[in-house]
């Protein structure tokens, strides 16, 4: 608490600064009277100048008589005549500085203490990390202010899930439900939430809260995988493949949830052979949900261009790194990209297919080639320049293709 304090301390007086340093500079009216005090001083001598040329009989009286009144017609124009003395004032700026140095503090400290959170000074527990607990009493506090606030709902829900408070989690996700019934991720986390305090299981309720999930967006990656899981608890194993193989088909190649999906996958289809009946019904399960049984397709390597070519490409040729069937037809994978990158590392995988009907990991062996097109054109072309690594399982890793021959 100290330290918040001293926080707010060096904040404050940052804020001040601000504000108290501009007015204590601030000049009033001391530069003008400088001024005319300056200005009378230089006609005084003048004058005086005058009177002693009359003495000294190097000034006619008629002479002097008109500098006399040169000089008051100018003491006129210049000066500010006043019966007072002449002194400096006060500066009011100043005044106003020293009262705002006061006053700032004295108003702010309690402000906060009755419209600010000073219970979130302890946020933030002695080891460094948010302390869950305030959190969710402050979470609390504005749903109660703000009941039908859906933001703070759903944080107030997530943070009794985190807690394992899943009774209360489940008890925040009705009223979140209420307010938005068109959310999926809404849904989905609604029946996890039920589901921890179903003891684990998806049947009844959940599976509900899954399917109107599903039913809102039949992509939503939450909602897929829980719907995986209820229909293998339930034995149905086909329709547990053909969700979990959709999510695998949204989710990046590098995510973390990709293995232990797949060998989900993998216990399904033991399960449904295992049933009678079951080898029939996976054969007719469309082909990708099969290959994405399968390991992971994905080829990697380094590309780089000959040094005896170099002369005969310029930086911003056009580079294609594509994987095809060995039989040919159209690429089942495709990356684009530039001379000036190469040398440059690669990964082809099924997010870069053409076609979704024709993809990298439906091939055991593809034919891995990198070229440079002169035309931009993917299609070869004369001159163009071509490296392969010829023939490759869909898995292969640490390939090393170089661009060094020129088609014809």
């Amino acid at each position: 608490m100290i330290l918040f304090w001293s926080i707010c301390a060096a904040l404050l007086l940052v804020a001040l600064s601000f504000v108290v340093w501009p007015l204590w500079r601030k000049v009033s009216n001391k530069n003008e009277v400088l001024r005319d005090a300056a200005n009378l001083e230089i006609l005084r001598d003048q004058s005086t100048e005058l009177e002693a040329d009359l003495r000294n009989d190097l000034l006619t009286q008629d002479a002097y008589e008109q500098g006399k009144r040169e000089l008051q017609s100018r003491l006129l124009e210049e000066v500010k005549v006043t019966d007072k003395p002449v002194m400096l004032p006060h500066n009011p700026a100043r005044v106003l500085a020293v009262v705002l140095a006061v006053l700032l503090p004295l108003i702010a400290v309690p402000l906060y203490l009755k419209n600010g959170s000073p219970e979130g000074i302890n946020f933030v527990g002695e080891s460094g990390m948010v302390n869950p607990e305030v959190a969710l009493h402050l979470l609390q506090k504005k749903v109660e202010k703000h009941p039908d606030d859906p933001n703070n709902l759903v944080m107030l829900a997530r943070t009794y899930g985190e807690l394992q408070r899943f009774a209360e989690a489940t008890s925040t996700y009705a009223k979140l439900v209420a307010l938005v019934p068109e959310e999926a991720q809404v849904w989905a986390e609604y029946a996890d939430a039920t589901a921890m305090v179903n003891n684990r299981s998806l049947k009844g309720a959940p599976t509900q809260y899954i399917k109107k999930a599903l039913e809102l967006d039949g992509n939503h990656p939450l909602a897929l995988e829980l719907a995986g899981s209820a229909e293998m608890e339930s034995g149905d194993y086909a329709n547990a493949i053909a969700h979990w193989t959709t999510l695998v088909s949204l989710l990046p190649p590098d995510n973390s949830e990709l293995q232990i999906i797949r060998h989900s996958i993998q216990q399904a289809r033991k399960m449904l052979e295992a049933q009678p009946g079951g080898k029939e019904i996976l054969a007719k399960l469309p082909a990708q949900a099969v290959v994405v049984a399968k390991s992971a397709a994905s080829i990697s390597g380094k590309i780089s261009l000959s040094p005896s070519l170099a002369s005969k490409v310029s930086p911003t040729d056009t580079v294609y790194i594509f994987a095809r069937d060995p039989n040919g037809g159209k690429p089942l994978a495709v990356l684009r990209k530039q001379v000036i990158d190469l040398p440059l590392q690669f990964t082809l995988d099924d997010t870069l297919a053409l076609m979704p009907q024709s993809k990298l990991s439906m091939f055991d062996q593809v034919k891995v080639v990198a070229r440079v097109s002169k035309s931009g054109n993917p299609i070869a072309q004369p001159g163009d320049l071509q490296g392969t690594a010829g023939i490759v399982k869909n898995t292969a890793q640490g390939l090393n293709i170089v661009i060094d021959t020129v088609s014809n």
